[in-house]
């Protein structure tokens, strides 16, 4: 079975920093897309940034700049750096993956595999 593990989150002041990691267990992620979506309470879940499996990356206009993602494919791990964290920020983060999922849809298909989430809040 696939799994998606998140890990990173926490609380931080406004203008800091995190990095969040999700490690994918049942393929190998050089392989498949995979990406971040975060949902913020009272609003509809969103595409932050994503990694196709020949490297094309796409970013959400609104952390353009500010988060950066990375791929170890030794660990199976997708990182992704956020800089300049602001409170428009918080959110829960989730990792999404699927072989047939493009970086320009965050990854998302009918089946996608979804990690449990990280919680990410900005003071």
């Amino acid at each position: 079975d696939v799994q998606l593990v998140e890990s990173g989150g926490g609380s931080v002041q406004a203008g800091g920093s995190l990095t969040l990691s999700c490690v994918a267990s049942g393929y190998a992620a050089s392989s498949v897309c995979m990406g971040w979506w975060r949902q913020a309470p009272g609003k509809e879940r969103e595409g932050v940034a994503a990694i196709a499996a020949d490297g094309t990356t796409n970013y959400a206009d609104s952390v353009k700049g500010r988060f950066t993602l990375s791929k170890d494919n030794r660990k199976n791990t997708l990182y992704m750096r956020m800089n300049n964290l602001k409170p428009g920020d918080t959110a829960m983060y989730y990792c999404a993956s699927d072989p047939n999922g493009s970086s320009g849809g965050f990854c998302a298909t009918p089946f996608n595999y979804w990690g449990q989430g990280t919680q990410v809040t900005v003071s």
